[in-house]
């Protein structure tokens, strides 16, 4: 019952926003907000800007000392510009995998569209399409195209194929339940023997999934795992299905804490012993 349930519940519609790798897993990534995406662009601008003016300082003033001719000044000039706010770029996320100052403050990523890393070409483009769009015209273009984009892609993502993921993803706490009262006094007298772990996952993803199913088939569900538990557990106490998977995994949950607990007090007290030297022997350490 269980496999079928998870067979059916692969074949319902998936949102186009989600992606799925070729085995149909959907994996659980999200798309870096605009706001963020704006404010590591922004961290960008300033750091490769900054980078841009310093080299025009530079290499000017050693120009300026030397004497060249306004034509070396103008290369100069070119090579600053397109290194700094071009090829810098590029490089930094070919060599960091998607990264750069401002994403690693915002905890973004830019990947493929299918969730992979990218390349060089990838960043070449995002970089050429960024001179545009953010230094050109000072992020105007690309705040644009973000606005009107589901992901937030500027105009480098949309022609490269990329977009920037959020990898900041808050620790997910599951859910810790008492025993039911209706179970309280059948937890005192039940005897559960080991079940196979494959059983005890399953109960586990159904307890933790159970209120985002249909109620028939969260009730056809609970009705084949308590089916399968029931022949390690006596007695089986006369409730519902669904509560007594939660009560079963309380009782499990409890007996294997204090089986762990009554071990490492055995080890605590075993440790003098286990640590020490043999009779006679000498220390030398």
């Amino acid at each position: 019952m269980a496999d079928a349930w998870a067979g059916d519940e692969l074949d319902e519609r998936v949102p186009d926003d989600v992606l799925l790798t070729g085995e149909a897993v959907a994996l659980d990534v999200r798309p870096t907000g605009f706001v963020l995406s704006a404010a590591g662009a922004a961290i960008d601008f300033l750091v490769y800007g900054g980078a841009y003016v310093l080299a025009i300082l530079i290499f000017s003033t050693i120009a300026i000392q030397a004497k060249s001719e306004t034509a070396v000044l103008g290369i100069v000039a070119t090579v600053a510009l397109v290194g700094c706010l071009v090829v810098a770029p590029a490089t930094v996320e070919v060599l960091s995998h998607g990264k750069s100052l401002g994403r690693l403050a915002v905890g973004a990523r830019i990947v493929r569209d299918d969730g992979g890393a990218i390349g060089f070409r990838h960043a070449m483009i995002r970089s050429l399409a960024g001179f545009l769009e953010i230094f050109a015209t000072v992020g105007g273009l690309a705040m644009v195209v973000g606005l009107l984009s589901t992901r937030s892609k500027r105009l480098g993502d949309l022609i490269a194929g990329t977009y920037s993921q959020y990898e900041r993803v808050g620790k997910v706490v599951p859910p810790t339940f008492g025993m039911p009262t209706e179970l309280l006094s059948w937890a005192a007298i039940a005897d559960v023997a080991r079940m196979p772990d494959g059983l005890s996952r399953r109960i586990a993803q159904f307890l933790g999934q159970a209120s985002h199913l249909e109620p028939s088939r969260r009730a056809a569900v609970a009705a084949g795992l308590a089916q399968e538990a029931s022949a390690y557990v006596s007695p089986v106490p006369a409730v519902a299905s669904e509560l007594f998977l939660a009560g079963l995994t309380v009782v499990r949950r409890g007996r294997e804490a204090e089986a762990l607990a009554s071990a490492s007090r055995r080890l605590t007290t075993l440790e003098p012993t286990l640590r020490g030297l043999p009779h006679g022997f000498p220390n030398r350490g």
